[in-house]
C-alpha cells in the first residue's frame, strides 16, 4: 500500500543498478600490458624530476667516494703499523706520493691517519644527511604531483566511470598505488643508477689492487643477475593479486563505515567483523606467499656473495704470502670493497621487489590516467554566460549499457520559466532524464538543446553553471554550514548565503546550531537530520541563481510543514527559472506548469495536473492510490475525485 501510494520512488532501482556498471568504463587490470611499456612510462615520469634525481645520485656517489677514501685510509694505517712492527714488510703506498716527515714519531703518523679517517667519516655523515633530505623532498614532490594528476583526472571523468568502479579500488589507486609508482623513481631508477655507478667504482678499485683476485672473487656475479630476473618473473602475478585483495579489503571497510547504521540496525556486527577479518586474512595469506619466496631468495643471494669471501681468504692469503699483495691496502681494503660490492648486489633483491610493486601500482595508476574522458567541451565550444532557460528533448534515447535502454525516443519542449514535474514508477527513467541535462551522462541518441543549442556544442563549465541540481541524497562536505551553501559560489557574501538559506527555510535551524553558519558539519552531514541536509542542498542550488533548476525528489526527506514552507518560499525563487521537479506529492505536482509521465523509459502522458486527472491513465491511477493511502477507508474513485 505505502509504496503504491507514491507517485515516484527513489531513483536507485534494482532494474537499473546492474545496467549502470558499463563495461567500457570499468577499470580492468590488463595482464597483457608489457613490463617494458610500463617501465618506459615510469622512466618518463622520472625524467620530469631529473634535476632532483641527479642531485640525489650525485650526493649518493659522493658518499661512496668518501667511504672508499676512509677505507683506503684504514688500509694505509694497517700497512704503516705493520711497517713499524716488521721493517722487512712491504713499505706503505702513500696516496699521491705524500709522505709524512721522517722526524715524525709512529704515534704522530698514526694519529694523523686516524684524524683523516675521522674527517672522512664526518664528511660522509654530513653528505648522507643531505642525500636523505634530498631524497625525501624528491619523494614528496612526486607523490603530491602524481596524486594531484590522478585526482584531477577523476574530477573530469563521467558519472558512468564512477558507477562502474568500486570506491575502495579508486581510493587505493590514489593512495597506495601512487606510492608504488613513486617507489620506482627513488627506489628503482635512482637506486639502480647508484648501484651501477657504485659497482663500477668498486670494480675499478678492485682491479687496480689485483685483477686476477677480482675476477676470481666475482665469478658468482652472473648467477646473481640471472636469479634476480627469474625471481622477478615469478612474483609479478602475486603482487598483482595482492593489490586486488587490498582493494577488496578497503571496499569492505568503506562500505561498513558508510553503512554503519544499517549494520547496527540489523545487529550484524559479528558478521561484519568476520567479513573484514576474512578480507584481511586473505591479504595476509597472499602476502605470506610473497614473503616466503623472498625469504628463500634473499638468503640464497647472500650465500652466493659469501662464497666470494672464501675465495678472497684462500687466493688473497696466498698472494700476501707470496709478497704480491699488501695486508692493509691490499687484502683489508679488498675485503672491504668486496663487502661493499656484495651489499650493492644485495640491493638487487630489494630493487627486484620494488620493481614488481611499482609495475603493479603503475598499471593501476595509468589505467586511471588513461581512462577516456567521455564528456568534455568541444574545441570550438560555444560560451553561454547566462541561458534563458528553454530546454528541449529531441528524440532522446539513453542507456548505461548498449543492451539495456533506459530512455527511448523522449521528446518534449519546455519554455523558459516553466515548472516541469516528472512522474513515474521506480525505474521509469526520471533521474536518468534530468541527469542528461547538465551532461552528467551523454545521450545515446537524439539531442538535448538549451536555448536552441545542442548541449554538446556548449562549453561544459558554462552549461553546468547554468543548471542547479538538488539530488535526492544530499551530500555535504566536512566544512562549515556557510562553506557548504557557498560550494558552487565560493565568492558569495554572507548576506547572499543567508538569503539562500532563508529561501530554503534553513536559516532558523542554522542559527540554532552552536556556531550558526560557522558550525562545522560532520562527515556526510552526520550531525544533521535528513530534512536539514536537504534544505542546505536546496540553499546551495538557490545561491547560484541558475536559470535551470533540477530538484530530484528534493522534498522527500522533509515533513509536511517544512515542505509547505519551502514550496512557498521557492515559488518566488523559481519565478523566471526553468525547473524540473521529480516529485511524488500532489502538493508539488499541482504547482507544475507541465507534468511528464514516464513508463519504462517512454513518455506516456504530458499535461497539467487538471488535464491528467481528467484522463484515464498512469497519473490518475497513481494519484488515486496516493489519496487512498492517506484515507484507507475511501474507495479509489472517491480518492481520485479528491485528488483532482
Amino acid at each position: 500500500m505505502c509504496s503504491g501510494a507514491r507517485l515516484v520512488d527513489s531513483p536507485g532501482t534494482a532494474s537499473l543498478s546492474d545496467s549502470r556498471h558499463s563495461a567500457s568504463a570499468r577499470l580492468v587490470t590488463n595482464p597483457s600490458v608489457s613490463n617494458a611499456a610500463l617501465i618506459g612510462r615510469m622512466l618518463g615520469l622520472g625524467w620530469r624530476y631529473r634535476a632532483r634525481c641527479l642531485l640525489v645520485i650525485a650526493q649518493q656517489m659522493l658518499r661512496v667516494v668518501l667511504q672508499l677514501a676512509g677505507l683506503g685510509m684504514i688500509g694505509l694505517g694497517i700497512d704503516v703499523l705493520r711497517s713499524y712492527v716488521d721493517p722487512t714488510a712491504t713499505a706503505p703506498n702513500w696516496p699521491l706520493g705524500i709522505h709524512p716527515p721522517a722526524s715524525w714519531s709512529p704515534l704522530a703518523v698514526t694519529a694523523t691517519i686516524a684524524a683523516g679517517i675521522a674527517l672522512f667519516s664526518l664528511a660522509h655523515a654530513f653528505v648522507r644527511f643531505l642525500a636523505e633530505v634530498s631524497k625525501a623532498r624528491l619523494v614528496e614532490r612526486i607523490v603530491v604531483d602524481l596524486r594531484s594528476r590522478v585526482y584531477a583526472r577523476l574530477q573530469r571523468l563521467s558519472f558512468r566511470f564512477f558507477d562502474a568502479n568500486e570506491t575502495g579500488s579508486l581510493i587505493n589507486r590514489v593512495s597506495g598505488d601512487v606510492q608504488a609508482v613513486r617507489m620506482f623513481v627513488d627506489g628503482v631508477m635512482v637506486q639502480v643508477t647508484v648501484v651501477c655507478l657504485s659497482l663500477a667504482v668498486y670494480l675499478a678499485y678492485m682491479l687496480q689492487i689485483h685483477a686476477g683476485l677480482t675476477l676470481a672473487c666475482l665469478a658468482t656475479t652472473p648467477l646473481l643477475w640471472i636469479s634476480a630476473v627469474v625471481f622477478s618473473r615469478m612474483v609479478r602475478p602475486e603482487y598483482m593479486h595482492n593489490r586486488t585483495l587490498v582493494d577488496k579489503m578497503i571496499l569492505t571497510l568503506s562500505e561498513n563505515i558508510q553503512g554503519v547504521s544499517v549494520v547496527k540496525g540489523f545487529a550484524r556486527e559479528p558478521e561484519e567483523i568476520a567479513k573484514f577479518r576474512a578480507a584481511t586474512s586473505d591479504v595476509r595469506t597472499q602476502k605470506h606467499k610473497i614473503f616466503w619466496r623472498l625469504s628463500v631468495f634473499q638468503p640464497g643471494m647472500a650465500f652466493l656473495t659469501n662464497i666470494n669471501l672464501i675465495v678472497l681468504l684462500g687466493y688473497g692469503g696466498s698472494l700476501i704470502i707470496a709478497g704480491e699483495l699488501r695486508l692493509g691496502e691490499g687484502l683489508f681494503v679488498f675485503a672491504g670493497l668486496l663487502q661493499q660490492f656484495a651489499s650493492q648486489v644485495d640491493q638487487i633483491v630489494n630493487i627486484t621487489n620494488r620493481v614488481q610493486t611499482s609495475l603493479t601500482g603503475a598499471q593501476r595508476v595509468f589505467e586511471v590516467l588513461d581512462a577516456p574522458i567521455e564528456i568534455q567541451s568541444a574545441p570550438d565550444a560555444i560560451r553561454l554566460p547566462r541561458a534563458r532557460g528553454a530546454v528541449s528533448f529531441e528524440d532522446v534515447s539513453f542507456a548505461y549499457r548498449d543492451d539495456v535502454p533506459v530512455l527511448l525516443n523522449v521528446s518534449f519542449s519546455v519554455e523558459p520559466g516553466m515548472c516541469v514535474a516528472l512522474v513515474g514508477e521506480t525505474g521509469a527513467g526520471k533521474t536518468s532524464l534530468v541527469n542528461l541535462i547538465p551532461r552528467l551522462y551523454e545521450v545515446t541518441a537524439g539531442a538535448i538543446k538549451v536555448d536552441g543549442i545542442d548541449i554538446r556544442r556548449l562549453h561544459l563549465d558554462d552549461l553546468r553553471r547554468n543548471v542547479g541540481v538538488v539530488f535526492q541524497e544530499s551530500f555535504l562536505f566536512s566544512n562549515t554550514v556557510a562553506a557548504n551553501i557557498a560550494f558552487g559560489h565560493p565568492d558569495a557574501t554572507r548576506e547572499e548565503i543567508e538569503r539562500a538559506a532563508q529561501i530554503a527555510c534553513a536559516d532558523r535551524f542554522i542559527r540554532d546550531l552552536p556556531k550558526g553558519y560557522d558550525t562545522v558539519i560532520g562527515e556526510y552531514g552526520a550531525n544533521l537530520s535528513g530534512g536539514q541536509r536537504q534544505r542546505l542542498a536546496i540553499a546551495r542550488a538557490v545561491l547560484l541563481s541558475p536559470p535551470i533548476l533540477i530538484l530530484d525528489d528534493a522534498t522527500a526527506a522533509i515533513d509536511p510543514q517544512t515542505e509547505f514552507e519551502i514550496l512557498q518560499a521557492m515559488d518566488a525563487a523559481m519565478r523566471g527559472r526553468t525547473t524540473f521537479v521529480i516529485a511524488h506529492r500532489l502538493s508539488t505536482l499541482r504547482r507544475a506548469n507541465l507534468i511528464i509521465v514516464l513508463d519504462q523509459g517512454r513518455v506516456v502522458q504530458v499535461g497539467t495536473h487538471a488535464e491528467l486527472m481528467a484522463d484515464e491513465g498512469h497519473y490518475l491511477q497513481a494519484a488515486g492510490l496516493q489519496q487512498h493511502a492517506v484515507h484507507p477507508g475511501m474507495s479509489p474513485p472517491t480518492a481520485r475525485r479528491i485528488s483532482a
